[in-house]
Protein backbone atom coordinates (compact mmCIF):
# COMPACT_ATOMS: atom_id res chain seq x y z
CA UNK A 1 0.00 0.00 0.00
CA UNK A 2 1.23 3.60 -0.75
CA UNK A 3 2.07 5.56 2.08
CA UNK A 4 0.93 9.37 0.93
CA UNK A 5 2.08 12.41 2.33
CA UNK A 6 -0.58 13.91 4.41
CA UNK A 7 -1.07 17.82 4.20
CA UNK A 8 -2.86 19.58 6.91
CA UNK A 9 -4.74 22.98 5.24
CA UNK A 10 -5.68 25.58 7.60
CA UNK A 11 -7.91 27.52 5.49
CA UNK A 12 -11.55 29.17 6.71
CA UNK A 13 -12.47 30.23 3.03
CA UNK A 14 -14.33 27.22 1.82
CA UNK A 15 -13.89 27.34 -1.99
CA UNK A 16 -9.66 27.95 -1.43
CA UNK A 17 -10.14 24.82 0.46
CA UNK A 18 -11.65 22.76 -2.16
CA UNK A 19 -9.17 23.89 -4.60
CA UNK A 20 -6.10 22.72 -2.31
CA UNK A 21 -7.99 19.54 -2.02
CA UNK A 22 -8.59 18.96 -5.85
CA UNK A 23 -4.84 19.77 -6.33
CA UNK A 24 -3.27 17.85 -3.76
CA UNK A 25 -5.26 14.78 -3.75
CA UNK A 26 -5.03 15.33 -7.80
CA UNK A 27 -0.96 14.55 -7.19
CA UNK A 28 -1.14 11.81 -4.86
CA UNK A 29 -1.11 13.74 -1.16
CA UNK A 30 -3.47 12.87 1.58
CA UNK A 31 -5.62 16.04 2.94
CA UNK A 32 -6.82 17.33 6.07
CA UNK A 33 -8.60 20.67 6.29
CA UNK A 34 -8.94 22.92 9.19
CA UNK A 35 -10.60 26.36 9.36
CA UNK A 36 -9.89 28.03 12.34
CA UNK A 37 -7.09 27.91 14.51
CA UNK A 38 -8.09 25.99 17.30
CA UNK A 39 -9.02 23.06 14.85
CA UNK A 40 -5.47 23.33 13.57
CA UNK A 41 -4.12 22.66 16.56
CA UNK A 42 -6.04 19.75 16.86
CA UNK A 43 -5.29 17.85 13.65
CA UNK A 44 -1.51 18.53 14.37
CA UNK A 45 -1.73 16.61 17.51
CA UNK A 46 -3.80 14.05 16.67
CA UNK A 47 -3.37 13.28 12.73
CA UNK A 48 0.56 14.22 12.54
CA UNK A 49 0.60 15.32 9.19
CA UNK A 50 3.34 15.71 7.09
CA UNK A 51 3.48 19.68 6.42
CA UNK A 52 1.46 22.27 6.95
CA UNK A 53 -0.14 24.97 4.71
CA UNK A 54 -1.04 27.97 6.68
CA UNK A 55 -3.47 31.08 5.97
CA UNK A 56 -2.68 33.82 8.30
CA UNK A 57 -6.23 35.42 8.01
CA UNK A 58 -8.49 33.23 10.03
CA UNK A 59 -11.71 33.64 11.94
CA UNK A 60 -10.48 32.82 15.69
CA UNK A 61 -7.12 33.70 15.89
CA UNK A 62 -3.82 35.15 13.95
CA UNK A 63 -2.13 32.38 11.73
CA UNK A 64 1.16 34.00 13.73
CA UNK A 65 0.23 32.28 16.60
CA UNK A 66 -0.54 29.07 15.23
CA UNK A 67 2.99 29.11 13.65
CA UNK A 68 4.49 29.81 17.10
CA UNK A 69 2.51 27.33 19.11
CA UNK A 70 3.51 24.68 16.48
CA UNK A 71 7.30 25.67 16.36
CA UNK A 72 7.75 25.48 20.52
CA UNK A 73 7.34 21.59 20.14
CA UNK A 74 7.67 20.77 16.08
CA UNK A 75 9.73 21.26 13.17
CA UNK A 76 7.46 20.16 10.97
CA UNK A 77 7.12 22.25 7.52
CA UNK A 78 5.29 24.78 7.40
CA UNK A 79 4.36 27.20 4.13
CA UNK A 80 3.07 30.07 4.51
CA UNK A 81 -0.28 31.00 1.50
CA UNK A 82 -1.47 34.13 2.49
CA UNK A 83 -2.61 37.20 0.75
CA UNK A 84 -0.33 39.80 2.83
CA UNK A 85 2.29 40.92 0.46
CA UNK A 86 4.09 43.26 2.87
CA UNK A 87 7.83 42.30 3.82
CA UNK A 88 7.55 42.45 7.33
CA UNK A 89 5.12 39.74 7.57
CA UNK A 90 6.90 37.43 5.55
CA UNK A 91 10.05 38.45 7.58
CA UNK A 92 7.96 37.61 10.39
CA UNK A 93 6.85 34.60 9.58
CA UNK A 94 10.30 33.31 8.07
CA UNK A 95 12.13 34.56 11.53
CA UNK A 96 9.39 32.71 13.64
CA UNK A 97 10.19 29.34 11.80
CA UNK A 98 7.87 29.10 8.52
CA UNK A 99 9.47 27.41 6.26
CA UNK A 100 8.51 28.93 2.84
CA UNK A 101 6.07 32.04 2.50
CA UNK A 102 3.86 31.87 -0.95
CA UNK A 103 1.51 34.90 -1.52
CA UNK A 104 -1.88 34.53 -2.99
CA UNK A 105 -2.43 34.49 -6.11
CA UNK A 106 0.09 31.76 -6.84
CA UNK A 107 0.38 28.95 -9.48
CA UNK A 108 -0.54 25.61 -9.19
CA UNK A 109 2.98 24.50 -10.34
CA UNK A 110 4.77 27.17 -7.42
CA UNK A 111 2.69 25.79 -4.77
CA UNK A 112 3.34 21.82 -5.89
CA UNK A 113 7.40 22.51 -5.92
CA UNK A 114 7.40 24.32 -2.74
CA UNK A 115 5.41 21.91 -1.29
CA UNK A 116 8.30 18.93 -2.75
CA UNK A 117 11.16 21.47 -1.30
CA UNK A 118 9.69 21.53 1.87
CA UNK A 119 9.35 17.80 2.66
CA UNK A 120 12.22 17.05 0.84
CA UNK A 121 14.65 18.86 3.00
CA UNK A 122 13.08 17.54 6.19
CA UNK A 123 14.38 14.29 4.85
CA UNK A 124 17.79 14.50 2.64
CA UNK A 125 19.52 16.60 5.06
CA UNK A 126 23.11 14.75 5.78
CA UNK A 127 23.20 15.86 9.12
CA UNK A 128 26.39 14.01 11.03
CA UNK A 129 25.99 12.35 14.77
CA UNK A 130 27.41 15.73 16.30
CA UNK A 131 24.29 17.66 14.52
CA UNK A 132 26.49 19.40 11.81
CA UNK A 133 26.40 19.21 8.01
CA UNK A 134 28.53 16.75 6.25
CA UNK A 135 28.96 15.60 2.51
CA UNK A 136 28.44 16.94 -0.51
CA UNK A 137 25.74 19.85 -1.79
CA UNK A 138 25.43 20.05 -5.53
CA UNK A 139 23.29 22.49 -7.56
CA UNK A 140 24.26 23.05 -11.32
CA UNK A 141 28.42 23.95 -11.18
CA UNK A 142 28.39 24.31 -7.67
CA UNK A 143 29.50 22.14 -4.89
CA UNK A 144 29.31 22.81 -1.72
CA UNK A 145 32.21 20.39 0.16
CA UNK A 146 31.12 20.28 3.41
CA UNK A 147 33.78 18.00 4.90
CA UNK A 148 36.77 19.99 3.21
CA UNK A 149 34.72 23.25 4.03
CA UNK A 150 35.23 24.71 0.77
CA UNK A 151 32.99 25.72 -2.30
CA UNK A 152 33.75 24.75 -5.80
CA UNK A 153 32.40 26.40 -9.18
CA UNK A 154 32.70 23.74 -12.24
CA UNK A 155 35.47 21.94 -10.25
CA UNK A 156 37.80 24.74 -8.93
CA UNK A 157 38.25 26.14 -5.52
CA UNK A 158 35.86 29.68 -5.50
CA UNK A 159 38.32 30.94 -2.95
CA UNK A 160 36.36 32.11 -0.34
CA UNK A 161 36.79 33.60 2.70
CA UNK A 162 35.69 32.17 6.19
CA UNK A 163 33.02 34.06 6.82
CA UNK A 164 31.53 33.58 3.09
CA UNK A 165 32.12 29.98 3.12
CA UNK A 166 29.86 30.08 6.12
CA UNK A 167 26.67 32.02 4.20
CA UNK A 168 26.89 29.74 1.42
CA UNK A 169 27.18 26.59 3.49
CA UNK A 170 24.21 28.30 5.87
CA UNK A 171 22.09 28.38 2.61
CA UNK A 172 22.50 25.14 1.48
CA UNK A 173 22.11 23.43 4.61
CA UNK A 174 18.63 25.08 4.01
CA UNK A 175 18.38 25.05 -0.31
CA UNK A 176 14.72 25.84 -1.57
CA UNK A 177 14.07 27.81 1.62
CA UNK A 178 14.39 31.79 2.40
CA UNK A 179 16.90 32.90 5.07
CA UNK A 180 16.11 35.98 6.42
CA UNK A 181 18.82 38.62 6.64
CA UNK A 182 18.63 39.11 10.51
CA UNK A 183 18.27 34.95 10.97
CA UNK A 184 21.94 35.02 8.88
CA UNK A 185 23.50 37.63 10.82
CA UNK A 186 22.28 35.83 14.08
CA UNK A 187 23.85 32.34 12.72
CA UNK A 188 27.17 33.84 11.50
CA UNK A 189 28.07 36.71 13.44
CA UNK A 190 26.21 35.67 16.90
CA UNK A 191 22.73 37.07 18.18
CA UNK A 192 24.76 40.07 19.88
CA UNK A 193 25.65 41.33 16.26
CA UNK A 194 22.91 44.66 15.73
CA UNK A 195 20.90 43.93 12.22
CA UNK A 196 22.84 46.00 9.85
CA UNK A 197 22.39 44.23 6.30
CA UNK A 198 25.46 46.19 5.43
CA UNK A 199 27.89 43.60 6.55
CA UNK A 200 25.54 41.05 4.98
CA UNK A 201 25.48 42.77 1.81
CA UNK A 202 29.17 43.26 1.52
CA UNK A 203 29.87 39.26 1.85
CA UNK A 204 27.09 38.59 -0.24
CA UNK A 205 28.05 40.89 -2.93
CA UNK A 206 31.37 39.31 -2.66
CA UNK A 207 30.14 35.74 -3.08
CA UNK A 208 28.47 36.28 -5.66
CA UNK A 209 31.66 37.60 -7.66
CA UNK A 210 33.29 35.04 -7.05
CA UNK A 211 30.03 32.58 -7.41
CA UNK A 212 27.99 33.33 -10.58
CA UNK A 213 28.95 33.78 -13.87
CA UNK A 214 26.82 36.97 -14.02
CA UNK A 215 25.94 38.38 -10.65
CA UNK A 216 23.70 40.58 -11.68
CA UNK A 217 21.53 37.25 -12.79
CA UNK A 218 22.56 34.90 -10.45
CA UNK A 219 22.23 30.84 -10.93
CA UNK A 220 22.94 29.92 -7.26
CA UNK A 221 21.74 32.27 -4.59
CA UNK A 222 18.70 34.54 -5.20
CA UNK A 223 17.69 37.44 -3.66
CA UNK A 224 13.73 37.85 -2.04
CA UNK A 225 13.42 41.90 -2.15
CA UNK A 226 13.49 42.70 1.56
CA UNK A 227 13.55 39.63 3.32
CA UNK A 228 16.48 37.79 2.35
CA UNK A 229 18.03 35.12 0.64
CA UNK A 230 17.33 31.58 -0.94
CA UNK A 231 19.79 29.10 -2.46
CA UNK A 232 18.82 27.05 -5.81
CA UNK A 233 17.89 23.74 -4.82
CA UNK A 234 20.06 20.71 -4.83
CA UNK A 235 20.23 18.51 -7.99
Amino acid sequence: MEIRDRILVVEDDRRICNFFRNVLEANHYEVILAHTGTEAFSMVTSRCPDLMLLDLGLPDMDGMRILKGVREWSMMPVIVVSARTHEKDKVEALDMGADDYITKPFGTSELLARIRTAIRHTRTGLIGQDGTQTGVFVSGGLTIDYDKHRVFVDGKDAGLTQNEYKIVSLLGKYAGKVMTYDAIIREIWGPNMKNDNRILRVNMANIRRKLEQNPAEPQYIFTEIGVGYRMAEAD
